[in-house]
């Protein structure tokens, strides 16, 4: 194993001009790896590096080496949204599952970044929390790793041989944590909306954030619930421990919990550890809707920032301002219109700003961008109530979603709505 450790000299050695780099995104960032490729930034010509929601700041995506170090977002975070704004970096539109491909039509592939666990008595890696948009290259692309005995070991089509791999650096760094958003009332209310509706035997895709939480709360007396999802958050470890979920109903991978990644708290970390419950799939597999179908009885909960009476969701903007990207909404709000039984979910409080600004409007926000179409969106949810959109005229669903609008808006709402003409 030693002789495939790498210098930085090695490293850097390593990547031609023009190279596409590719990693992770999380705790699959590989922090030394790219702790050397800026220091050696001067040594590099027109490296590109490609990324979903990079997790902390950067000189070369602040645009520090001009011509040496570029970053491409395919979702943009915290460390990032800045930086799009000042045009320091390129986003790329895009559905979660078709990222590998556009990967492979776009770029040159050149290598991929990322961070795993130890390697085994067998010879083998796992990515950890991570198979996302890199593990389906295994085998095909050269990865670089960057180990760290902090990676749990998990399982599925994440585990790479060291004969697959160019090289690796250490690095023994704590993962990084999300911190759970804290649910209020509102939050509550609404899961209680969407829980009403979920049977024992369902399979859900679960997302981050209050709403989520709240529902995962009220989920704990459930039997034999499946998971398939984009993201492994801290609740699902939460369900299990009250016993709700054992998969045993699901269509595919009956038993297991599939996810492309995680991110939560230590606990979900332990949780994963060597855990063969769990299995860590290509995104191209999780998120693809021909995929979703197969579990004939899945449940979709996302969140959305703003709606018009259309029911055009614009999850992706905020006030017309870009704030991250598709994510894997639009994938599963497809996926659970050709499964059989098929529930879709996308919440929201009704108001914005101190109950100053109406979520749901006439017309979205002058550059908003619509994530879930009004073709594909199935049922909007507020604190007020449920709208379902699937398969209703206009004039239904601006009824419905004028139900569902907080109550000082709703004069307003139909006022407008009428002089368009949709009621």
């Amino acid at each position: 194993m030693k002789n495939k450790q790498l210098t930085d000299k090695q490293l850097i050695d390593f990547i031609p001009k023009d190279a596409d780099i590719i990693l992770p995104l999380a705790n699959g960032e590989p922090h030394k790896l790219l702790d050397i490729l800026e220091e050696h930034a001067d040594e590099l010509t027109n490296v590109k590096i490609h990324q979903l929601l990079a997790l902390q700041p950067r000189n070369y995506i602040e645009g520090a080496f001009p011509g040496k170090l570029k970053h491409i977002s395919y979702f943009l975070g915290g460390a990032t949204r800045k930086m799009f704004h000042q045009g320091m970096l390129d986003l790329v539109p895009n559905h979660f599952h078709e990222v590998p491909r556009i990967l492979k039509s776009s770029t040159n592939l050149s290598m991929i970044m990322a961070v795993a666990s130890p390697m085994d008595e067998f010879g083998y890696f796992s990515l950890g929390t991570q198979a996302d948009i890199v593990s389906e290259f295994i085998g095909s692309v050269p990865f670089i790793l960057e180990v760290n005995k902090h990676m749990p070991r998990t399982f599925g089509q994440n585990q790479i041989h060291i004969s697959q791999i160019a090289g690796f650096v250490e690095n023994n760094r704590p993962l990084l944590q999300d911190i759970a958003a804290p649910i209020e009332e509102k939050d509550i209310k609404i899961a209680e909306f969407v829980t009403e509706t979920i049977q024992n035997g369902d399979t859900l895709q679960i997302g981050i954030g209050s709403i989520p939480n709240a529902v995962v709360t009220l989920l704990k007396d459930h039997r034999h619930l499946g998971i398939h999802t984009e993201m492994f958050v801290d609740g699902i470890v939460e369900l299990v421990e009250a016993g709700a979920i054992d998969g045993t109903h699901k269509f595919t991978n009956k038993g297991k919990i599939i996810a492309t990644f995680a991110f939560g708290s230590n606990k979900l970390y332990n949780f994963l550890h060597n855990n063969p419950a769990v299995e860590f799939l290509p995104v191209s597999i999780v998120n693809d809707p021909r995929e979703i179908a197969k579990e004939e009885r899945i449940v979709s909960i996302n969140a959305t920032t703003e709606v018009d009476l259309f029911g055009q969701c614009a999850s992706e903007t905020v006030a017309g301002k870009y704030y991250s990207s598709s994510g894997g909404q639009a994938d599963f709000a497809r996926g659970v219109r050709f499964a059989k039984e098929g529930k879709g979910y996308v919440c929201m409080t009704s108001t914005a700003k101190n109950d100053e600004l109406s979520r749901i409007k006439l017309s979205l926000t002058p550059g908003s961008v619509v994530t879930t179409s009004k073709n594909d969106v199935d049922m909007i949810v507020t604190e007020y109530g449920v709208a379902k959109m699937f398969g209703k005229p206009i004039s239904e669903r601006a009824k419905q979603l004028i139900s569902i609008a907080h109550p000082k808006f709703r004069e307003e709402l139909t006022f407008e709505a009428k002089k368009m003409g949709f009621i």
